[in-house]
């Protein structure tokens, strides 16, 4: 995988992030190469790491329940075992 300098500074945020909270991330290397990109081209274009499975409302206080990692992931790691992007994974 060939990572731009503010992706691979996602990748590693991402993965602190993880380990702290006791996921892993997503191991096969094309779905978090795709996740990455889509963080981080959120964040060129609007300012914001918006999860990319995720759409945007456009009113930037609705629009803040998305930034990854979003108010929904927890709950959904939880009850699916992973987060809706297939980013973050529960450890079994």
């Amino acid at each position: 995988m060939a990572y731009t300098k503010e992706e691979e500074e996602i990748l590693d945020s991402v993965a602190e992030y993880a380990k702290k909270h006791g996921y892993f991330l997503n191991r096969e290397d094309k779905k978090l190469e795709n996740v990455i990109k889509g963080l981080a081209r959120n964040l060129q274009k609007f300012g914001k790491q918006y999860c990319p499975c995720r759409i945007r409302s456009g009113d930037t206080e609705r629009d803040k329940q998305i930034i990854c990692p979003c108010i929904f992931h927890g709950k959904e790691i939880e009850e699916e075992g992973s987060c809706h992007c297939n980013l973050y994974f529960k450890n079994e």
